[in-house]
């Protein structure tokens, strides 16, 4: 058999729900092998058809969406109400969620990993590609990250495009320079500060209450162009921006901070959204 790869194809930047964890904001590499006989031009695939067709479909099934793994036991939801579900968590508070259908990914499995979602993006490819195509290999993994980094889950309902859904997010590196030095302190102080966390914006809250054992909630809605959205979960996996929750903003707003707790130093935060992009901010 003759065989093609594509290495770093694309990132897919998704958030998923786990029983500890909750909202888990995540971004992978993609990388493809695909195998089969070749074709009239000597080919398994044409290379300029990967972008067109591969990445496209990886894109369009998970980039940018919450994955959800329909085994867990913790998992409530009924016919009635397709589009909205309960999370239980595993420290006896909940989730709850509602959106358009394409904002989410339904995997079967009990919990999301790599080998999960690689195997349902590889039955989503094999419906598309060429009869000579025969067997498809996705392999997914996290960027090697030398430092601090956090996972953060967030909504922008102002985005026109997919950015827009309530609960997507990122696995992303974060490097903050003090006076001209890298200050690997206040990096490793944010990253355990956003660790697992939902970065939510104060304009979009609609409600806040305490449930029965005292654990406080908060709730955000927003209606965009892709539909309505709500997300409600425990108040301590959130953190609150009084702005929205670009990563500009969440740059400006993290050297916002450091610069008023070191008023007389130059602070200077590169604040990354996922794998080899992001925003910087200096104050």
């Amino acid at each position: 058999m003759n065989h093609l790869f594509v290495d770093n194809l694309t990132v897919i930047d998704f958030a998923y729900l786990d029983a500890s964890r909750g909202l888990v904001g995540e971004s992978w590499i993609v990388d493809v092998v695909l195998g089969g006989e070749l074709d009239d031009q000597g080919m398994v695939f044409d290379f300029s058809n990967v972008k067109r067709t591969i990445k496209r479909v990886i894109d369009e099934r998970v980039d940018h969406r919450l994955v959800i793994p329909r085994g867990y036991s913790g998992l409530e939801w009924t016919e009635d109400e397709p589009d909205r579900f309960r999370w239980h968590l595993n420290d006896g508070t909940y989730l709850l969620h509602q959106s358009p259908d394409e904002a989410v990914v339904w995997l079967s499995a009990d919990r999301v990993v790599p080998s999960a979602v690689a195997t349902l993006l590889e039955q989503e490819l094999r419906a598309v590609l060429p009869a000579n195509v025969t067997d498809v290999e996705i392999s997914l993994r996290e960027d090697v990250i030398e430092g601090a980094y956090y996972h953060y889950v967030h909504g922008l309902k102002k985005h026109l495009g997919n950015c827009q859904r309530i609960a997507h997010g990122h696995r992303s590196p974060i490097r903050i320079d003090r006076n001209g030095h890298r200050d690997r302190d206040l990096e490793n102080r944010w990253a355990k500060l956003w660790e697992d966390i939902y970065v939510g914006s104060e304009e979009d809250v609609t409600q806040r209450w305490v449930d029965d054992n005292g654990i406080p909630y908060v709730t955000f809605e927003y209606e965009a162009n892709q539909g309505e959205f709500a997300l409600t979960l425990p108040e301590r996996r959130v953190y609150m921006l009084d702005s929205d929750t670009t990563v500009e903003l969440i740059a400006a707003h993290i050297a916002e901070r450091l610069h008023g707790e070191f008023p007389s130093d130059v602070i200077r935060v590169k604040a990354y959204e996922g794998v080899g992009k992001g925003a910087i901010a200096s104050r």
